[in-house]
């Protein structure tokens, strides 16, 4: 396939698709089973809440080498099809051309983004996603303005989210390089996974779930991938709720795209975000962590993920670190 082109959604695209009521059915399942309300007078953190400073302290237990790596890919600053609209990154200080030549002067750049595409290595917080008009917790929609939201903000995790990273490599379970666009991930894969790489994901986790969309981009050029790319399936997140993790990354969106639901666009995202309050991680890359965790043969880690504190954002930039 050239880079660029759009790829044929294969595999299981066709099947185990949900009509809306379905969906709206395991929404409802899904929320109920969401961490309990805030206190009066303070906004929810969602699944934020199940990292403890024990759990913070017993993720700290996971560091036996030191070795670190990052999960974010490098920001993109050329257009592809995947990311029309790449980060602006001027310099704007002293540079070939504009140097003085004589005493101090100092180089400078900016950079400007999209946070929320289908490229960079991002942060979903709270407010992200509206559904049925209302965000996670049932806070009204109409918090969000044009000058910034007023609830559920990225400021919530503005101490940084710290605990136990779990990796599950789903294209290393099926034995090929990466899922191609259009499949999806289930809870028995995530499931046979654990099984597979010796480890088992829970309360308080990190887990990130590996599709090979950033080898595959990096192999055949980059596609359309609003269009088509491989994710969880949303009966998966059941799974997630059960487990009661605190926040979920992908080197793809998490969702897979065409979505198997219909009239929703993005069903993990409903359910993970509005209906579980869960954090999630668009776009990372593992390509750098694999090796490390085959290497040393285990697949948890501590995690840190510092965001932006941005007031009013809806996400941010990340450069998660994994050390092990």
């Amino acid at each position: 396939m050239d880079a660029g082109q759009d790829p044929e959604p294969t595999g299981q695209q066709r099947a185990a698709r949900l009509d809306r009521a379905a969906f709206d059915a395991l929404h409802r399942r899904i929320s109920a089973a969401a961490p309990a309300a805030a206190p009066a007078g303070e906004h929810p953190r969602g699944a934020l809440e199940t990292i403890t400073p024990a759990r913070v302290l017993a993720a700290a237990g996971e560091v036996r080498t030191g070795r670190h790596v990052s999960l974010a890919a490098p920001v993109g600053t050329r257009a592809r099809p995947d990311n029309p609209e790449p980060a602006h990154h001027p310099m704007t200080g002293a540079v070939a051309g504009r140097l003085r030549g004589e005493g101090l002067e100092f180089a400078r750049d900016r950079i400007e983004m999209n946070v929320h595409g289908d490229a960079d290595s991002h942060l979903d917080a709270l407010c992200h996603v509206v559904y049925d008009g209302t965000l996670y917790g049932g806070v009204p929609a109409t918090t969000l303005t044009a000058t910034g939201a007023g609830a559920l903000t990225v400021g919530l995790a503005e101490a940084g989210i710290v605990g136990r990273g779990v990796l599950l490599d789903i294209p290393g379970l099926r034995g090929v390089p990466w899922l191609e666009p259009g499949e999806y991930v289930t809870a028995e894969d995530l499931q046979a996974a654990e099984e597979a790489q010796g480890v088992r994901f829970g309360e308080g986790d990190l887990l990130f779930v590996r599709v090979g969309h950033r080898r595959r981009r990096r192999e055949m050029g980059a596609w359309d991938a609003a269009a088509a790319r491989a994710g969880l399936h949303p009966a998966a997140v059941e799974l997630l709720a059960e487990r009661r993790i605190a926040v979920l990354g992908s080197d793809s969106n998490n969702d897979c795209a065409p979505s198997p639901v219909d009239g929703v666009g993005f069903p993990v995202h409903v359910l993970a975000v509005h209906a579980l309050g869960i954090h999630l991680l668009d776009y990372l890359q593992f390509e750098e962590l694999l090796p490390v965790c085959t290497e040393e043969g285990r697949w948890s880690f501590l995690c840190m993920v510092a965001p932006l504190r941005l007031a009013g954002g809806t996400g941010s930039p990340v450069n998660p670190i994994a050390v092990l």
